[in-house]
């Protein structure tokens, strides 16, 4: 769907329904909290495409966890393993599960 867009003159290729726009905040808030809970924990994160990561939480933000890279975990698709240990910045809204590893 296109739409004009009078003053500027551009088109409008695409625009988020409202719906799921205020349904991303609340999760990314909700999200944000429980990843301040994990900080400095070793975690496993799945997304919701399905890739999973093990790592130790060393930050988040409002939109992302920063996740330390665990090198045991063998995971280096894209890293490449050299990278081990690297920082792995995460979108939260793609996240499907955070578990803690103990």
């Amino acid at each position: 769907m296109r739409v004009s867009s009078p003053e500027s003159g551009s088109t409008i290729v695409y625009k988020a329904d409202q719906v799921w726009c205020d349904h991303v905040r609340k999760t990314r808030k909700r999200l944000s909290g429980i990843s301040a809970q994990c900080m400095h924990r070793p975690v496993r994160v799945q997304t919701i495409d399905g890739h999973t990561y093990e790592g130790t939480v060393i930050g988040s933000d409002a939109g992302h966890l920063y996740l330390q890279v665990n090198p045991a975990a063998g995971d280096y698709r894209f890293l490449g393993p050299f990278a081990a240990g690297s920082i792995l910045p995460l979108v939260l809204y793609e996240l499907l599960v955070i578990t803690l590893l103990i």
